[in-house]
């Protein structure tokens, strides 16, 4: 018998005694019982994972898996910090919870059979188990008084920190492998050998499957093969075109990694067979969130619904029960290690291709003292690994030798008239290019004149800024924004540039905004220099949570970021839209960036690519690609890169006026009262007068 199937039998015949008999202090046997109990229900679907079962079964299996954090459930689950903090204390109980949901970590491992993930799981709550039980046992003996059968907090927390870093080496290599090695194919074969118009195959992947998911994948089964085709070609051309463009050579590349939800299977597949057409074999891994891997502000991957968005939420910050220098370093070195087995196939891995989706209820998350939070020094110390790693990843899968491609589709979850909206959607993912690239060029024209821009809010928005522009040293060849067409970044509508940080000033102001799957209400950032100098909003009564929940999750734990684009929207069909269906907070920052200006704070849109020589259609070189953060890349990468860039978008009716100043001090107006009036721009006003 293979030694990790040993463990696993092993294993499995340990947690039916726990589930059977819980030897431990009473205030702790409903914990290990109902994890012992959930344990138990993941191994049993693993065992019958290739029973041929209905629809209706698959369905009430997929329930019970997902149950106990659904809901009401959620409010007296051992999942929920708040409900295991009530029970047995703040330390243990953010310890104990976090272990709870580290077992529902299991339920992906059952669907893949991935043994060895389980049993690490299994081995770690039986390890956990026998401190508790040998402690309530050695209580007994020595008749002391029961309160004391509790093993300490820093023993339980010393288990879990070497279970974190012992198997850190196992879920990097795994993770590395089916980022950029195509025979990993456990999605793919779900994707191109289903029936998919039997829904059975949505719950063969061990996500959670929402009504609204099998609803997705029954409307795209409905639409011809030439609806479809064309979603998929719209997708696969963008992510082609971004080769051309960067004049990287696609010939070289082998591997492309997809990205999607559930439901749209359809559309992977002929994407799929576009792809091969292009000599690219298709690597599709899973959104995970494990203590390993957490996927919770940006899903990577492929993934189902939510099923609590609060449960996500609550433990992002797990890692705070374990982060120091040590653990850190450990990442760095198994992280390398996973790329060096892989280094080969890296070198011919192409880049993303990214499905997204929009029309889910914005989620503002409940705040709770409970949950695990990074402390000031550990912050410092997770934005730099974020960084770490990335800069590693850079080191074996060349930037500038890659590309991307996203795109953005409607989910049922939107509405009634949501098949509209897909429609409509469609219609802005395919909009005439050429149209955007002769209006946009006229708008470029009159920026590579300026030396800075103002933009200025209306009807109740703040926004009062300053941008510093790139100085141009021969305009007849050169230029400070790129024309963005539907190439990488679908749908049409945007120009862009990386801004000069000094003397770029002021305060960015959004009445309501969704930024990766957060909603924010009346943010605010001051900028200093082009350094995020101050931020806000009002989510929450308590400044303190209001600035703690900008720095977690738009700031990434950083203490200042740059801004590392300003962009001028041009897409105002997808605008009108957006008002026409009361969907403008619903939609994606992809296509949201389109219909106002922007302003990303972190990374630059060049992020380690800087070198990649990029042309508009004129023949014009995009020049202004670094800041004076960004070209530290060349003295000191650890500085450089921060591995985030958040757009954040102003409408059209929040949008008083874009003003641009060369030199000289000559205004051109670009938009007034949030309609375009450079001369040559007006045709966008036309979805306006719709």
């Amino acid at each position: 018998m293979d030694i990790i199937e040993e463990r696993y039998e092993l294993s499995c015949g340990r947690v039916r005694e726990i589930a059977a008999l819980q030897d431990v202090a009473p205030d702790y046997k409903d914990y290990f019982k109902k994890t012992a109990d959930f344990i138990l229900l993941v191994t049993a679907i693993c065992g019958n994972r290739t029973k041929k079962k209905s629809l209706e079964e698959l369905r009430s299996e997929n329930k019970a898996l997902y149950q106990d954090i659904c809901g009401s459930n959620y409010d007296v689950s051992y999942a929920n910090p708040a409900y295991a903090c009530e029970k047995f204390g703040l330390e243990m109980g953010r310890l104990l919870s976090f272990l709870y949901t580290e077992m529902r970590a299991m339920i992906p491992c059952a669907f893949e059979a991935d043994y060895e993930g389980m049993v690490i799981r299994m081995e770690l709550f039986v390890e956990l188990y026998n401190a508790f039980a040998y402690l309530e046992s050695e209580t007994e003996l020595l008749t002391l008084p029961e309160e004391t059968a509790v093993p300490s907090v820093d023993d339980i927390r010393d288990t879990m920190y070497w279970f974190v870093s012992d198997y850190s080496e196992n879920a990097y290599r795994e993770k590395m492998c089916k980022l950029v090695d195509a025979d990993y194919d456990f999605a793919v074969r779900i994707v191109m050998d289903s029936d998919l118009n039997d829904l059975s195959y949505l719950y063969q992947y061990g996500e959670y499957v929402s009504p609204e998911i099998e609803e997705m994948a029954r409307y795209l089964n409905s639409l011809p093969e030439e609806r479809i085709q064309l979603m998929a070609d719209t997708y696969t051309e963008g992510y082609r075109l971004g080769f051309v463009k960067a004049h990287i050579d696609l010939s070289t590349k082998q591997t492309v990694d997809l990205h999607y939800m559930l439901g749209f299977e359809r559309v992977v597949r002929a994407a799929i067979k576009n792809f091969e057409k292009m000599g690219l074999n298709p690597t599709i891994y899973r959104c995970l969130n494990t203590i390993f891997n957490k996927s919770v502000v940006r899903k990577n991957g492929f993934f189902g619904a939510d099923a609590n968005k609060q449960f996500l939420y609550d433990h992002k910050d797990d890692n705070a029960l374990f982060l120091d220098k040590k653990l850190m370093n450990r990442k760095l070195e198994v992280l390398r290690l996973a790329c060096e087995q892989v280094k080969e196939k890296a070198l011919v891995y192409a880049g993303p291709a990214v499905i997204e989706v929009f029309g889910e209820t914005p989620f503002a998350p409940a705040p709770k003292s409970e949950v695990c939070r990074l402390s000031p020094e550990q912050q410092k110390m997770s934005a730099e690994l974020q960084g770490a790693l990335q800069g590693i990843l850079s080191q074996y899968i060349n930037f500038e030798e890659r590309s991307f491609t996203i795109i953005a589709f409607p989910v049922p979850n939107i509405g009634e008239r949501f098949t509209e909206i897909f429609d409509e959607t469609i219609r802005l993912n395919t909009l005439d290019y050429k149209t955007y690239e002769r209006i946009q060029s006229t708008l470029i024209d009159t920026l590579n004149k300026a030396s800075y821009v103002e933009i200025k809010g209306m009807n109740g928005n703040k926004t009062d800024l300053r941008v510093a522009l790139y100085r141009l040293s021969n305009p007849d060849k050169e230029s400070i924004f790129e024309n963005c067409v539907a190439d990488v970044n679908i749908p049409v509508g945007e120009v862009f540039t990386s801004p000069v940080l000094e003397g770029t000033n002021g305060k960015l102001h959004v009445s309501r905004v969704f930024l990766n799957e957060l909603e924010y209400h009346d943010l605010e950032i001051d900028f200093k220099d082009g350094m995020t100098a101050a931020y806000t909003c009002r989510n929450f009564e308590d400044e303190e949570k209001n600035k703690a929940y900008i720095k977690e999750n738009v700031l990434r734990n950083h203490d200042a970021l740059p801004m590392g684009e300003f962009a001028i929207g041009t897409n105002t069909t997808a605008y009108m839209a957006a008002r026409k269906y009361h969907i403008a907070n619903l939609f994606p920052i992809l296509i949201a960036e389109k219909t106002g200006p922007h302003f990303a704070v972190g990374d630059t849109c060049y992020s380690r690519s800087e070198e990649v020589r990029v042309y508009n259609e004129d023949g014009k070189e995009i020049v202004a690609k670094d800041n004076a953060i960004s070209i530290l890349r060349k003295t000191d990468p650890s500085k450089a890169y921060f591995a985030c860039h958040t757009d954040i978008t102003i409408p059209y009716d929040e949008l008083g006026s874009i003003t641009a100043y060369d030199k000289d001090g000559t205004a051109y107006a670009i938009i007034e009262n949030g309609r375009f009036v450079l001369e040559g721009t007006q045709e966008l006003n036309a979805p306006f007068d719709k």
